[in-house]
């Protein structure tokens, strides 16, 4: 991936790239393209421990800007985004929030096309299960269950978890 921000900022920081210097506002938005992926939308954050690219974390909005890796479980409605870096603890980067976005999984994991995606083990997608779901995220392309296979592309739009106990 090599996604270039397309939006009016100057100086902006590459998308996968990661800074141990605040180069802009926390939570900036920016537009960006990719030859492969199309467009895409990104959102500033500070990152967390154990942080890969494609990590599925939650975020604070308007207060810190941290990040969390995503928890497994029902009841936590919270915006939802994808590392662009291995954006660690104290670190600034990109996460993004809408378009063709690859995603960190289970090695051993298989997922369908189309098909909705959860959290079953913090920070990575799965196969949504009963409380799990993530609203505004479905599987883009079939991923496969390979012992070498650690990411799937999701179709996401604004994702998050809904907050809804069932």
């Amino acid at each position: 991936m090599a996604y270039q921000v397309r939006s009016a900022l100057a100086g902006a920081q590459a998308i996968a790239e990661t800074s141990t210097t605040k180069k802009h506002e926390l939570g900036q938005v920016v537009w960006a393209f990719d030859t492969t992926y199309g467009w895409g939308e990104f959102i500033y954050l500070i990152g967390v421990a154990n942080t890969i690219v494609g990590s599925c974390v939650t975020y604070d909005v308007g207060t810190t800007w941290v990040t969390t890796l995503s928890a497994v479980g029902a009841a936590l409605p919270r915006p939802v985004a994808f590392a662009m870096s291995a954006n660690v603890a104290s670190q600034y980067g990109w996460y993004q929030i809408s378009g063709r976005a690859v995603a960190a999984k289970a090695v051993g994991t298989s997922l369908a096309a189309a098909a909705a995606v959860g959290v079953k083990t913090t920070g990575l997608v799965s196969a949504s299960g009963t409380g799990k779901e993530l609203a505004g995220a479905i599987v883009s392309a079939v991923a496969s269950a390979k012992s070498d296979v650690s990411t799937v592309t999701l179709v996401i739009s604004r994702p998050h978890h809904s907050g809804r106990v069932t």
